[in-house]
């Protein structure tokens, strides 16, 4: 089996019993993929993702049934062999309720999930405040703009490079481990 190097994102949780961090790669991996990876702000695209007006916008974590808990919870723990994908989200923009919104000043953000809605749920109960969610390139500036993470968390939060085998990383690859110590000031 050959090694096969790919950005692993590691996101901090601040409120979670389990496990301190979660690991996230790239849904589209791919070279020419004409998606990005845009760094949100996890209260901010949550507002947004809850003015989806679709039918499928999930509850709050709190009234999700346990078994659905404990699934998300263990594909998210970082012991894991298997890295979980970051979300995927499209976003559009729309006039803002109220006056202003009706003479077309004002708009706001709607983001729709197309993957990885538990996933960004679970992580924003867990404490996470940033996090990695990959948008058509045509869309990224308009989830900057609405849902972008502040400018330290972007220098923070910076992926890393893993080998995503059974065989060991090669000679002066990065490890996970590695860059956990890093991001956190080897405070672990």
């Amino acid at each position: 089996m050959s090694s096969v190097n790919e950005p692993v994102w590691v996101v901090q949780l601040h409120d979670h019993a389990s496990y301190d961090h979660v690991r996230l790669k790239r849904v589209f991996t791919t070279d020419g993929t004409r998606h990005e990876v845009v760094l949100v702000d996890v209260r901010k695209l949550m507002l947004c993702a809850d003015r989806d007006d679709t039918d499928y916008v999930l509850r709050p974590v709190h009234e999700w049934h346990m078994g659905k808990v404990r699934g998300i919870r263990e594909f998210l723990d970082p012991d894991n062999a298997r890295i979980p994908e970051m979300p995927y989200v499209t976003i559009s923009a729309r006039r803002a309720p109220g006056l202003l919104g009706w003479f077309g000043l004002e708009h706001e953000g709607v983001v729709a999930f197309r993957n990885g809605q538990h996933r960004a749920r679970y992580l924003a109960l867990a404490g996470a405040r940033w996090f990695p969610v990959e948008v058509h390139e045509r869309e990224a500036a308009l989830l900057r703009q609405y849902c972008g993470a502040p400018d330290d968390a972007r220098t923070a939060l910076r992926p890393s490079m893993t080998a995503l085998s059974a065989e060991p990383a090669p000679d002066g690859a990065e490890t996970h481990d590695a860059r956990l110590r890093e991001l956190d000031g080897d405070e672990r």
